[in-house]
């Protein structure tokens, strides 16, 4: 049952059940298809695909998040839309960080748009669904893993009507 009701959607927990959104379910799928190698050269095309910032955030990260768990600086923000219930994520990461750019890009691809709900139904293990384990150190996959919890802390947080630093 889907409810469009932000103090639930708050409440939601990271454990409950969900399905997939499908934009997000077909880039899994497209990752299972492949082997090992062409795994990392599809997240290298990811990373070329990753949105440059709306005119606003561009050569000006301070009213960005940084993902201080990734490698290679990321920074991240987070739009509503409360009237359609969505959210619109932007990343910035550096051209020579095509890995975390790549991890970048998917999020963007497959969540932004979103309702909040959906984001937040999202599994935590969706690195691990990309099945890139073999191909990508842990401390790499750690950092698409923090993307996510940020991107999920700073809905829930924006439901609750407090800071991201305040939400838990």
């Amino acid at each position: 049952m889907s409810t469009t009701d932000p103090e639930r959607a708050a409440a939601s927990t990271d454990s409950e059940p969900s399905a997939l959104p499908e934009q997000l379910a077909e880039v899994i799928e497209e990752f299972a298809e492949l082997e090992e190698r062409q795994k990392l050269e599809m997240l290298l095309e990811f990373s070329r695909e990753l949105p440059e910032l709306p005119e606003r955030y561009a050569g000006s990260y301070d009213q960005m998040e940084e993902v201080v768990e990734c490698q290679s600086p990321l920074f991240l923000t987070v739009e509503y839309d409360d009237d359609a219930g969505t959210a619109e994520l932007f990343f910035a990461a550096p051209p020579e960080a095509p890995t975390t750019r790549g991890f970048a890009a998917i999020l963007h691809e497959g969540l932004s748009g979103l309702s909040y709900e959906q984001i937040l139904g999202v599994p935590d293990d969706l690195s691990e669904r990309l099945g890139l384990a073999r191909a990508i150190t842990p401390l790499r996959l750690r950092g698409m893993t923090a993307m996510l919890g940020r991107i999920k802390r700073n809905i829930r947080a924006h439901l609750a009507g407090t800071a991201p630093g305040q939400a838990g």
